[in-house]
């Protein structure tokens, strides 16, 4: 911990130095603010929580000095270590700042210097009537559809401060919805339009089969494109950490386990699994080869096909070859993919013969055509027969927030939402607003106002953006081709950006207000997504820093500039708001027969666990549907798994065809136009969540020369004269970028790693093409939809080349703060 502890002194020094160069004082701006709550404690530990676990927070003169696990938590992760440095880092926005060009010409002017102009310092009433004056002057020269307010991103914890839900509310009650909203994520994307047509649910955020019962009756877990060693780490609400436990039991039963991925993942590692690594996106055509195999030597369950599934008939013809005069053969897959014949037909032949879980992340279908990837799983699953089965069938969040952790008998919270009344479920899917677009598809909304497009069976046109306001995300780091979305960002007038960080994103701004992080407000979360098994108060650690404002106060301050800050508020602040949730809770406790401590009592003690039911234990997922399809059949318009849709069939889109199908993705390695001989593999951090915690101390842990590390195979790296530790140059058509070399056979030859999230830091800020000097790998990937269904991004295609980089090194900038009047 020494080197923890120099370093966060380092930073308590720059925040002491930051405040005698001008803060009026570190807390005084807050507490001078209305409503004003101090924290916690001055001196004690504060329990509280995050996307990374819940934590005991140790205060000391009212300033944060070290962070410890929860006692609960029986895997914490070391990403913990970087919360309490983002806190106190260096890219905190202390005060409103607004470009100086935007201040002194007003919207429009000089949008080609967003990036790289400096910022002034302005009041809060100032910045907060120029954001209100523009979200009026845009609605009323540009109309209901002028300002873009679906920001997306991983919010931080907590069922109040949920500041995407809140900037709608906000424009709902005070602009009479003049906004333009988002539908989908970047997660899954194609995956959740596509298995609601397939299995009549969104199914990538739904509970597994349960981990005891796979440690029970799986005899083969497959892990296809998952990885849940290193993504467990995080939570969308407060994260368990309770699958490590069970991952470690399934590890001592000694079961085989198979990894097919190009990089030997830390899945992979911790179970010394067999590694299977073709070549990128080519994991339908693979699927495709085992599905051959499996009918020609009628190894398939014609039984369960025949009851539960509809159109494999349909299916039957494309596989075989009868009706495009290819044959999907092991032999036909081993010439895409890379692996041989015989492991495709033995894959497949293992599989049939064992009780087998085939568990699928979400990478396999953030590709060109990703909604075939997860069907043609489903339909690979379906010719096993063992959906809804103990220990098989198939799992798309097995490797998300601790999917297959038993859910504990609890009340479920509801949160904020942009409607004003209190709802459950995934608020980020809704469509409030005037218009709404695939989320994926903001820019090409910039560059095509009024332009048609279609998703999941309907055509719109695009609205004609003018402004955006963006909170609780960093658009600059998880959307793709970054150069092309400078351009884009420069047809906007105005851009409103609301974050506690520099990031590029609010580099990218004409008004930035500092908002507060979650441990400097008082909120209300579960802990687990899945097994739900505590609620906590997540209680204000430290009173806010600099001029910091908590979200729900700078809307409701937006509202009152509006008219209608009653509306809003509902009358209720803050520590009310928490306690309305909570009440909802113990309703709920009352009505399931579930003790559930009044709040009072709660809050003293800061966390109520529930356990888990018996019942919950021995979850099978779909097994209700196996004991009878007719009484509980799914959500599809023939009540079974949809092989081939019909409905998809009558959308008549040319590159979603009605059943699962191998389509040729815009560029892989290999493939008939390839370019560039490496593909990109853009994985999710092992020491991050996307670009959260990237300017912290946790960097110093695995940046190679001040930058984004990029794993190449040592067979590449010998051909290019590359060593460990080299600055490399990975570029493409789209983009440069400079990073550091790792040498290592941990990765399939022809494939480089690049993590997404690293911060964006253009060398020549403002113009597109720019060398970016730290590793932004979006700046190399291309933006498109995945398919005209669901129009989810393409994250995971993507093809470089790698060079060493020789010449004088540009500097690294930013983790500083930008330029300040």
């Amino acid at each position: 911990m020494s080197k923890l502890n120099g370093f966060y002194k380092s930073r308590r020094d720059f925040l002491r130095g930051a405040t005698a160069l001008g803060a009026v004082g570190v807390f005084a701006p807050s507490i001078l603010m209305p409503g004003f709550a101090r924290a916690a404690v001055s001196d004690g530990e504060v329990l509280t929580g995050s996307h990374w676990g819940a934590f005991r927070a140790v205060v000391k003169d009212g300033r944060w000095t070290e962070i410890k696990p929860w006692e609960g938590d029986p895997h914490p992760s070391k990403q913990l270590a970087g919360i309490l440095d983002s806190v106190y880092s260096p890219t905190r926005i202390k005060y409103p700042m607004v470009r100086r060009a935007y201040l002194e010409g007003g919207p429009g002017s000089d949008v080609a210097g967003r990036g790289k102009d400096d910022f002034v310092r302005v009041s809060w009433d100032k910045a907060l009537d120029l954001v209100v004056g523009e979200l009026k002057r845009v609605r009323e020269k540009y109309g209901q559809a002028g300002t873009f307010a679906g920001s997306y991103g991983w919010k931080s914890s907590g069922r109040l401060h949920n500041c995407q839900s809140l900037l709608r509310r906000a424009l709902n009650v005070g602009m009479d919805g003049a906004f333009v909203n988002s539908s989908g994520d970047y997660s899954t994307g194609a995956s959740q339009v596509i298995m609601p047509h397939v299995m009549g649910t969104l199914e990538v955020y739904e509970q597994q089969t349960v981990w005891p019962v796979v440690i029970e009756s799986t005899d083969v877990l497959v892990f296809w494109g998952a990885d849940p060693i290193k993504t467990n780490q995080i939570g969308w609400t407060v994260a368990d950490h309770d699958s490590y436990a069970y991952l470690e039991a399934f590890k001592k039963t000694g079961k085989k386990v198979i990894c097919i991925d190009p990089i030997r993942t830390e899945t992979a590692k911790f179970f010394d699994a067999e590694w299977i690594a073709p070549k990128p996106h080519t994991d339908v055509a693979i699927m495709l080869g085992m599905a051959h195999t499996l009918y020609t030597e009628e190894l398939h369950d014609v039984d369960f096909l025949d009851e539960y599934t509809a159109g494999f008939d349909k299916f039957v013809p494309y596989l075989t070859g009868e009706s495009d005069g290819i044959a999907k053969s092991a032999e036909w897959a081993s010439e895409i993919s890379g692996l041989p014949a015989d492991q495709i037909k033995e894959l497949a032949r293992l599989f049939q013969t064992n009780r087998t879980m085939l568990s699928s992340g979400w990478s396999i279908q953030r590709q060109h055509h990703g909604e075939q990837s997860h069907w043609m799983l489903v339909t690979l699953a379906s010719m096993l027969g063992q959906i809804g089965l103990p220990g098989g069938g198939f799992g798309l969040s097995y490797h998300y927030a601790n999917g297959g952790t038993p859910s504990a008998n609890s009340p479920v919270l509801p949160g904020i939402t942009d409607g004003g009344k209190a709802v459950e479920g995934a608020a980020w899917l809704t469509n409030a607003g005037a218009a709404s677009i695939p989320l994926a598809r903001v820019v090409e909304m910039l560059e095509n106002p009024g332009a048609d497009f279609d998703f999941n069976g309907t055509r719109s046109k695009f609205p004609d953006v003018k402004m955006v306001y963006w909170t609780g995300g960093n658009p600059f780091a998880h959307h793709q081709d970054r150069n092309r979305m400078i351009k884009a960002w420069q047809k906007l007038e105005t851009v409103v950006v609301q974050d506690f960080q520099w990031t590029a994103t609010a580099r990218h701004a004409d008004i930035v207000l500092p908002a507060t992080t979650s441990y400097e407000r008082n909120d209300i979360e579960h802990i687990g997504d899945y097994s739900l098994k505590a609620i906590l108060a997540m209680k204000k650690v430290i009173d806010p820093v600099f001029e910091a404002r908590n979200d729900f106060d700078i809307f409701a301050e937006i509202a009152d500039r509006l008219g209608k800050k009653d509306a809003f508020t509902e009358g209720k602040d803050e520590l009310e708001w928490i306690k309305s949730f909570y009440d909802e809770a113990v309703k709920q406790g009352e009505a399931k027969n579930i003790e559930v401590p009044d709040f009072e009592s709660f809050w003293k003690e800061g966390i109520v666990e529930f356990p888990a039911t018996d019942e919950a234990k021995a979850f099978v997922r779909y097994a209700d549907y196996r004991e009878d399809p007719l009484l509980e059949p799914l959500g599809t318009p023939s009540g079974k798994i949809e092989i081939y849709s019909k409905n998809i069939e009558k959308m008549g889109y040319d590159d979603c065809p009605p059943h699962p199908t191998w389509m040729e993705p815009i560029e892989r390695i290999d493939g008939p136009d390839a370019k560039y001989p490496l593909h990109i593999n853009s994985g999710h951090p092992q020491d991050r969540l996307h670009s959260q915690l990237c300017g912290t101390i946790l960097r110093e842990g695995y940046a190679i020369a001040d930058r984004e590390p990029c794993v190449i195979n040592t067979e590449d790296a010998k051909t290019r004269g590359i060593a460990s530790g080299d600055v490399v140059r990975v570029f493409n058509d789209r983009g440069q970028i400079l990073t550091g070399a790792i040498v290592s056979d941990d990765i399939r030859p022809g494939v480089i790693r690049v993590y997404e999230g690293g911060w964006f830091d253009p060398v020549d800020a403002g113009q597109a093409g720019s060398l970016d000097a730290y590793g932004d790998v979006n700046c190399l990937t291309p933006d498109l939809g995945t398919s005209k269904l669901a129009q989810g991004n393409c994250g995971h295609t993507g093809i470089a080349d790698v060079e060493k980089y020789v010449g004088g090194l540009p500097e690294v900038k930013v983790f500083k703060t930008p330029k300040e009047a």
